[in-house]
Formats: C-alpha cells, structure tokens, sequence
C-alpha cells in the first residue's frame, strides 16, 4: 500500500448527541493518574465505544514517487584548461570517452610553448657555464691567482643561474609538461611544437568545449572532466510534505537496484513550484546518467527509528501535533507521535509505541471528551 505524504486534513465534526452523550460518560471515570491519562473500566470502554488494535510495522520506503534529476556532484567535476595559448591541433578523446590519469586528451600547437623549452634549454647552457666559471674561479683562488671577490661574484651568478633554471623547469611543469617529458628535452634537445594536454585523473569526458583548429587563450577551458559514482539526485518535495524527511533516510530510485540516503533537506523554498530541494547521494553501477530524470522515493525516517501503520481513525490533530491514545492498566494514555505519511484509511507515524501496545481507534471522541473534563477539574 502506498501513503501519501502527511499533511492537514480538515478534523471530523461531532453530531450534538455525541458530544452530549460523552459528556454523560464523564462521571464514571475516576480521576486521572496524569494530565495525558483517563482511567477506565471494561464496562466504561465497552459503554464508550472505545475499540483498540495492534500497530504494524511499516517499511520506511513508501512515499509515493517524487521527481529527480540525476546530476553529477560540483566537487566530482574538472575542467582542464589550456596552460599556453595556441591552436587546437587535435583532440583525442570524444564525448562520453572514459580517461585514465596521464592519458592525452587534446594537443595544442603553441609559439608560446615553443619559447619555454627555448628558455629552459637556454636556462640549462648558462647553468652549466656558471657551473664551469665557478670551478675555475675556485682553482684560481685556491692558487693564489685570482682575488676573493672573484670568487664571489662566480658564486653569485652560479647562484642565479641556478635559480633561472629552476624557474623555467616550473614554467614547463605548470604548461603540463612531465617529469619525463622534461627529461627528455634536457637529453635530446628537441623543441616540439606542439603541446599535450593530459587529463589529471581517472574520470570520463562530459563534455568538449573546443574543436580543432580553433585558437585560445591560456587558460581557456577546453574538455570537462568527472567522476560518475557516486551521483546526486535532486528531488522535488512538496513544502507541505518534508517535515518527516531527514538527513540520513533511504533513497530509493524506481527502476534502479541501489538505495542511497539523504544528504541535504534545504531550508529554502522554490517559490513558483512551493516545493523544497531534497538532495541525495546515489552509488553508480553504470545504470544511472547524469541529467535523467528520475521518480525517487523517500524514506521516512533515518535507520534506527521504527513507522507504524494505524487505522486513520486512530489519529488525533491538535494544530500541527499529532497524537494517539495507547492502551494502558486500566485505561489509556494520550502520547505524542510524528506523523510520515497518510491516505483515506491509514496513517504511519513514529514514535514511542511498539508493535505489543494497543491503540484505540474507535471512541476517540469519549476519550478526548473525558481527558477535557479531567483537565478542566
């Protein structure tokens, strides 16, 4: 059976004879043991009306569908950029591609790439001759041929060298050249023309944002990047239906075999629809995509709690609370409860009763009747 989520429902208007009748009744219960308590006999109840059952566990997952858009979480998505203007010389992965860490995606023809390695192989020979100059200088000086400040000034610009090179290697690290790409230039010297660009991890390509032939700018976006499990999916709560959403409560998307949980129940409201953005993480086997739209059912509570199903007719409202008389010795107790979900017979609620207590589902008007009076008293 399938509830709709709880809301108001207009209260049950008595005829005059009931209402006469319980106040009738009032004089034969003793007085109360608490303000929530009416004590009564077998004949009171039987005279009263008042008729009990049992609870029964409800699953926590039977709201009734909400819509859902799958999306992919902000903090799974990358975009890469290009490191150096140029011209998109090829792209080497498509749409929907699966990409591991390293692996190209995308070549950029650059002049200015051209002049990194230029000036890093450049930064390289001016090191290697500060490094010699520095050797000699220390021979000279060791040798008596040669004054201290000579040795001084090599060692400054030995020092310089030294920090020019390490720029321009930074330089070629932050235009995405590796380790063994930089390597390599060192040993072989050869100037390429054109730049790879490599994806920074193991992700799949949503979407390409160049072609080929078209120019950019540095840091121009060019392929975005993500990960696809888990996935979020945004669902649509009415306002008037989110009060027994929590954080931490299954997920359930029809069709799909894997439950997930709710991570964000907002605190704003979506004017124009008057619905609350609930949002929940989804583990992805492959079955979900990101921008479907799906039907996602809630559940009521988080784990550890317990729902039960109760004839409606069980159910009291008093404003906003919802509340239930619970068998007790000789008598009945009125307890508060959360009410999750509701339709034309019954209601699931939580609270603390247990599937052993009996609730009264009949005479209720009585016992409301009586509790009034006692109060009053």
């Amino acid at each position: 059976m399938h509830f709709r989520q709880a809301h108001g429902r207009p209260s049950v208007r008595h005829s005059l004879a009931r209402i006469l009748s319980v106040l009738a009744l009032t004089s034969l219960a003793s007085t109360a043991m608490a303000e929530n308590e009416v004590k009564l006999t077998s004949e009171q109840m039987q005279s009263l009306g008042v008729r009990t059952v049992h609870p029964i566990a409800s699953p926590t997952d039977t709201t009734l569908p909400y819509p859902a858009q799958i999306v992919i979480p902000a903090p799974q998505i990358w975009v890469v950029s290009a490191p150096a203007a140029g011209m998109v010389a090829r792209l080497s992965v498509a749409h929907g591609d699966a990409v591991v860490a390293g692996q190209q995606i995308a070549g950029l023809e650059s002049p200015n790439f051209v002049s990194l390695q230029r000036d890093y192989l450049q930064a390289i020979a001016q090191n290697t001759l500060a490094a010699q100059q520095l050797s000699r200088t220390i021979q000279l000086v060791e040798g008596k041929a040669a004054p201290q400040r000579a040795l001084e000034a090599s060692q400054t610009e030995a020092r310089q060298a030294s920090i020019a090179l390490a720029e321009r290697r930074q330089m070629l690290r932050l235009s995405g050249l590796s380790d063994a790409a930089i390597a390599k230039l060192t040993n072989e010297a050869a100037i390429s023309a054109v730049l790879s660009v490599t994806a920074p991890q193991a992700a799949t390509v949503v979407d390409i944002m160049v072609s080929p032939g078209q120019r950019v700018e540095q840091s121009a976006p060019l392929i975005k990047l993500a990960q696809l499990s888990p996935l979020w999916a945004e669902i649509a709560v009415p306002a008037s239906n989110v009060k027994a959403i929590r954080p931490g409560a299954k997920v359930e998307i029809d069709g799909y075999a894997t439950a997930g949980h709710v991570l964000l129940v907002s605190q704003t409201i979506d004017a124009p629809t008057q619905t609350v953005l609930v949002r929940a993480e989804v583990p992805n086997n492959g079955e979900l995509r990101p921008g479907q739209t799906a039907a996602a059912r809630l559940g009521f509570i988080s784990p550890g709690e317990s729902a039960w199903e109760i004839p409606y007719s069980a159910l009291i409202r008093r404003g906003e609370q919802a509340s239930i008389f619970i068998a007790i010795d000789g008598g009945f107790r009125l307890i508060p409860v959360s009410l999750l979900a509701e339709d034309q017979d019954h209601v699931v609620v939580s609270g603390a009763i247990t599937g052993k207590d009996e609730v009264a589902v009949s005479g209720i008007s009585a016992l409301r009747g009586i509790l009034l009076r006692l109060s009053a008293g």
